[in-house]
């Protein structure tokens, strides 16, 4: 009877793991369903906590963190999108209050829209969210051509730059034109598809007592430089992801890297105020903005006389420094002038008597008597 028992127990096999559960499966005429097979077993897996993951054979570990890894550097479109999009988190990014002084190193205009920096400094961009996004997001910084006939193209570093040894970092690429300044989890992505560049790093809650949490981008190359941006204006587009690759969140703004930030700030939207201001259509009844006022001939009063067309208008002109009115009062003079002498010319104004080349008559309008020459008739 134990020698039955015994034979018994030796013929019983051992336990399915999952090399003899896969060859179970051939055996059975199911291999063309290996590959549900494997997407069932892949889903079931992912679901368990990761404190079971040690327990699972060694392929299957690969596979999933392949899976992960793919999830995380998630592929754009051929032309991305550049319009704002806050998403369920009211995703937002903004810049530090700065100046136009020549000083400054970056500088962000509102009214435009627009960062200007200067090469390899730092660029504050604080990024606020109204909820925490879900664990694992991530926020990737990408650079495109605003316009159409450019937005194809990958943005990147010139030549020179991409060689100078000056700007280099360690597993950083060099043909990467932003770079995330003091964070060491930031990784550098090229899309297999588009060759766009990017570059990703982990959302970070905001510290005690504040609404933001800071990332420091870094642009490496001017707008002007020759076979890179070459004066193409570009965007910056930051957006807020899952770890599954899911977009959460997009904000874009213009960018431009050049030497002086506040000077071309300054300058761009002076230029911009004036386009706004001609492309603006004047008001009925009111008076041009860049209109001189009227003033009265006698007085500084700063109302206008209501006069005939035929009264010419006197205006005033504030000018600011004596040598500059010294200058202008001269020209007026000169101008005066020049308007009198054409007044006599044409007969408006009295004119002065010409004389003759011979003898002049008297202005009585008698005649001269004139001495009578020697040996003339008696």
């Amino acid at each position: 009877m134990g020698e039955m028992e015994q034979s018994s127990d030796s013929d019983l096999e051992p336990p399915l793991n999952s090399e003899t559960f896969t060859e179970f499966w051939k055996t059975l005429g199911f291999r063309d369903n290996m590959e549900d097979l494997n997407m069932a077993m892949t889903m079931d897996l992912g679901s368990q906590p990761p404190g079971d993951l040690d327990d699972l054979p060694d392929t299957i570990l690969e596979g999933l963190g392949d899976g992960l890894n793919t999830a995380t550097c998630t592929t754009s479109s051929t032309v991305p999108s550049t319009e704002d999009y806050a998403g369920d988190h009211c995703f937002e990014v903004s810049f530090e209050p700065s100046g136009t002084a020549k000083s400054v190193t970056c500088t962000y205009s509102e009214d435009l829209n627009k960062l200007f920096c200067q090469l390899g400094k730092t660029c504050p961009v604080l990024v606020k969210v109204s909820s925490w996004p879900p664990p694992g997001a991530v926020i990737r910084a990408t650079a495109v051509y605003k316009k159409s006939e450019h937005v194809a193209e990958v943005v990147k570093r010139c030549p020179h730059h991409e060689r100078s040894p000056e700007f280099q970092s360690d597993g950083v690429p060099a043909e990467h034109l932003i770079r995330v300044e003091g964070n060491q989890s930031a990784m550098y992505h090229s899309d297999e598809h588009t060759r766009r560049h990017s570059v990703v790093v982990p959302y970070e809650l905001p510290q005690v007592g504040s609404e933001c949490s800071t990332i420091l981008y870094n642009f490496m190359c001017h707008s002007s430089c020759l076979g890179g941006m070459n004066r193409r204006p570009i965007l910056a587009i930051v957006t807020l992801e899952s770890q599954q690759g899911l977009l959460l969140g997009r904000r874009c703004f213009e960018v431009r890297v050049c030497a002086c930030p506040g000077r071309d700030r300054k300058i761009e939207e002076k230029n911009a105020q004036k386009a706004a201001c001609a492309e603006r259509p004047p008001k009925a009844g009111a008076p041009a903005e860049n209109e001189p006022k009227k003033q009265h001939a006698a007085g500084n009063s700063g109302n206008v006389e209501e006069t005939s067309s035929s009264v010419e208008e006197i205006y005033v002109l504030k000018i600011k420094g004596r040598e500059r009115y010294l200058m202008f009062k001269k020209l007026n003079e000169a101008l005066e002038f020049q308007e009198a002498q054409d007044g006599l010319r044409q007969g408006k104004g009295p004119q002065k008597p010409r004389r003759r080349s011979g003898v002049s008559s008297p202005y009585s309008g008698k005649r001269l008597l004139l001495k009578e020459e020697p040996g003339g008739s008696g």
